[in-house]
């Protein structure tokens, strides 16, 4: 900290702990009557300095409202009650929205989970953070521009003058994040709200960020850590409390929590994690069937081209563990080796940076998926996976190689005679929601899609009786993800983020493809709802014979759901093989890499 200035330098404390957040007997609803229609009840608990509790639940669980509400922030038409809520010893209920002002940023940081959406577009980085500054310090500009440079070399974004002039478009995803991190830390605050900041990150820049928080704790920050994913936080959370229907259903240290979790909640929350939890294995409880035993399959033979390929690829596959978890497993199918439905051939794609420059965001990807398989393609952001997934379903051309679909020309091919294959391939896309015309209903989305794939497959126009067997079939496909028809009047802003997934399956399985690429299918889902459509995923392979492609940056999903494995870097695949193979011995520098930052419980 620079001398002469105004801001405060808080440390570890040396004397008897004190709470920087002291919760008890919070409640908040949105009914029109104070205390009527609690959406939060009854939540308490207090932070230390230098502590880290996890508020952790599934979406809806009553979180974000919680922490929200800890800053005032609860929203339009919320009432609030609380016998005590005090920061750093002082009484905050009741504050008006101008003695927030001047509590938020100096006494408590928030860091929400969307940067791109919280950060400014049309400011530098630098002008947003020194916000803070300059509402609630005497510091003259040049000290203010020192501060940010400062605060942006502590939370590893160095080479602060070219930073302070960036925009949040001009950053990747880690960058953002760690502005939006020294956005909330510029006044050094005792007390940061952080709402999963790790959500959509990748698994290298998620550790990276934890990596931060853990740095700022052993500074002395108080920090409550908003998560759905115990995995993550359960690396740098002193406590554990978890939420389920606004209310706190089990508080305690985390290795214990994690260890010998007594709630059923909590118990479902750990078994959904898909870390270490074997192909095959259910990850949550069936919706309509029940489990039936069998272990995994042994993995197919498989193919690569590339010369960085390690000899490791070709050698015998791993066997499978002698034992699954508590999880119950179920059968999946076993494949014909060598019978290929969806092959990559030294695809090639180049893109023109704004400088005029040329970037290779394919670089020679080359592999084979076997019929009722699933290969995994895991990297990080910017490696070229989404890039590949556009190529292999014919949304751009290669610049070179090509893309075959049940040994036919498919990228190579018109648009035309591309059309008698395009219902063979389906796809399950990342954000569903954007994905739909938020305009249609679930049964005109499923309509539509039914329509597609009858005049694709040129089984007649519509006449006597195809309004019938549209919606007969909209009710198979419903039937078949596990959907009830009455949501079927329902439009995507009012379903869960888990039901509009499920819908984006039914919607890929219309046509009734072969095979479904699926680009980060459950990265924006909380992980319980994420258990559920990656066991969906696995059930309708099971019973259709359907090939996947599963695009991901999350290493714990790629193990859990995939036969075979494929780690891209740079657009190039680096390494390939059977999934017991690449995390039991994993080959090259990058793989080894990304497993050693996959957080898990132990």
């Amino acid at each position: 900290m620079s001398p002469g200035t105004s801001l405060p330098v808080h440390r570890p404390p040396t004397g008897p702990l004190v709470s920087m957040l002291r919760v008890r007997d919070l409640a908040v609803g949105f009914g029109r009557q104070p205390g009527t229609d609690p959406v939060v009840a009854g939540v308490s608990f207090d932070i230390a300095p230098g502590e880290c509790l996890a508020l952790v639940g599934e979406s809806g669980s009553g979180k974000s409202v919680t922490a929200r509400s800890l800053l005032g922030l609860a929203g339009d038409g919320a009432w609030l009650e609380a016998t005590e809520l005090a920061i750093n010893g002082s009484d905050v209920i009741g504050l008006s929205e101008a003695q927030w002002r001047r509590r938020r940023g100096r006494d408590v940081g928030l860091v929400l989970q969307d940067a791109l959406v919280s950060l400014d577009p049309l400011r530098p980085i630098g002008r947003e953070i020194a916000d803070s500054l300059r509402l609630h310090t005497t510091l003259d500009r040049a000290a203010r521009r020192a501060r940010v440079q400062e605060v942006l070399e502590r939370v590893g974004l160095p080479d602060g003058r070219t930073r302070v002039r960036q925009r949040s478009g001009e950053l990747s995803g880690g960058q953002r994040q760690r502005a939006l991190i020294a956005s909330a830390i510029a006044l050094d605050p005792p007390l940061l709200l952080v709402d999963e900041p790790t959500t959509a990150l990748d698994l290298t820049v998620q550790a990276q960020i934890l990596d931060l928080l853990e740095s700022l704790k052993r500074h002395g920050t108080a920090i409550l850590l908003i998560s759905h994913d115990l995995a993550v936080v359960g690396r740098i959370a002193d406590r554990i409390a978890v939420m389920n229907a606004g209310r706190i259903v089990e508080q305690g240290p985390a290795a214990r929590l994690l260890a010998s979790p007594r709630q059923e909640q909590t118990r479902r929350m750990i078994a959904a994690i898909p870390v270490d939890k074997p192909r095959g294995t259910r990850l949550a409880a069936p919706v309509d069937r029940a489990d039936a035993p069998a272990s995994p399959p042994a993995p197919p033979a498989f193919y690569v081209s590339a010369p960085t390929m390690p000899p490791a690829s070709s050698a015998s596959p791993a066997p499978a563990p002698a034992s699954a978890p508590a999880s119950s497993p179920v059968p999946s199918p076993v494949p014909s080796p060598g019978e290929v439905v969806l092959e990559a051939v030294g695809l090639v794609k180049t893109f023109r940076r704004p400088d005029g420059s040329d970037q290779r965001a394919v670089d020679g990807v080359s592999f084979r998926l076997a019929r009722g398989t699933t290969l995994g393609l895991v990297g990080e952001s910017g490696s070229g996976k989404t890039t590949t997934a556009r190529l292999l379903l014919a949304l751009g051309r290669p610049d070179e190689g090509e893309v075959r679909v049940l040994g036919r020309p498919f990228s190579a091919a018109t648009e035309r005679q591309r059309r008698r294959l395009r219902p063979e391939l389906g796809a399950v896309y990342q954000d569903a929601l954007s994905s739909f015309d938020p305009r249609l209903t679930v049964d005109a989305v499923l309509r539509d899609a039914v329509r597609g794939a009858r005049h694709a497959a040129r089984s007649g126009s519509a006449g006597r009786g195809t309004a019938a067997r549209d919606r007969a079939r909209v009710a198979e496909l419903l039937d078949q993800v596990s959907l009830p028809s009455t949501l079927l009047t329902r439009r995507p802003l009012s379903l869960s983020g888990g039901q509009r997934q499920r819908v984006g399956i039914a919607r890929a399985l219309a046509s009734e493809p072969q095979i479904i690429v699926c680009d980060e299918p459950v990265s924006s889902l909380d992980v319980t709802v994420q258990a559920q459509v990656l066991d969906l995923l696995d059930e309708l392979q099971r019973e259709r014979g359907l090939s996947l492609l599963v695009i991901s940056h999350d290493l714990g999903v790629i193990q859990h759901a995939s036969d075979q494995v494929a780690v891209m870097l740079d657009g190039r695949i680096v390494e390939i093989g059977a999934t017991t193979q690449v995390f039991g011995a994993p080959q090259h520098p990058y793989t080894q890499s990304l497993l050693a930052a996959v957080p898990g419980l132990a």
